[in-house]
């Protein structure tokens, strides 16, 4: 492990559960976590966002995710990652950069986002 993948972070994965109005929903209560080491989690170099609704203002962080070269990541765009006393939302679809010489993943990006 390079000086660079030092950080560790726990992926919360919640089941999909039917609430008792037949709608699918996940269930953060009933969550299962898993710690995973060796990655690279640092702020976003795009600029926070600003959102303002019913006299409360919301801000918006991006922080991103990398492993280091030959690790994939069992991490889906339904899950949460535990980092630094944070809770942070995956932002889309998680990056798998294919290896340019040979089979499997070379490193895996993922967009992550706290919401305050």
């Amino acid at each position: 492990m390079t000086p660079l993948f030092h950080q560790s972070f726990v992926r919360v994965r919640a089941p999909l559960v039917t609430d008792r109005y037949g709608n699918r929903k996940r269930d953060w209560s009933s969550a299962d976590r898993l710690t995973v080491e060796g990655v690279n989690i640092q702020p976003a170099s795009r600029l926070p966002s600003n959102e303002e609704s019913d006299d409360r203002l919301t801000v918006v962080t991006g922080w991103d995710l990398q492993t280091s070269e030959g690790m994939d990541l069992d991490l889906l765009a339904t899950d949460r990652v535990e980092f630094d006393g944070m809770t942070l939302e995956v932002e889309g679809n998680v990056g798998r950069w294919p290896d340019p010489f040979g089979p499997g993943v070379h490193h895996v990006e993922a967009r992550l986002k706290e919401v305050d």
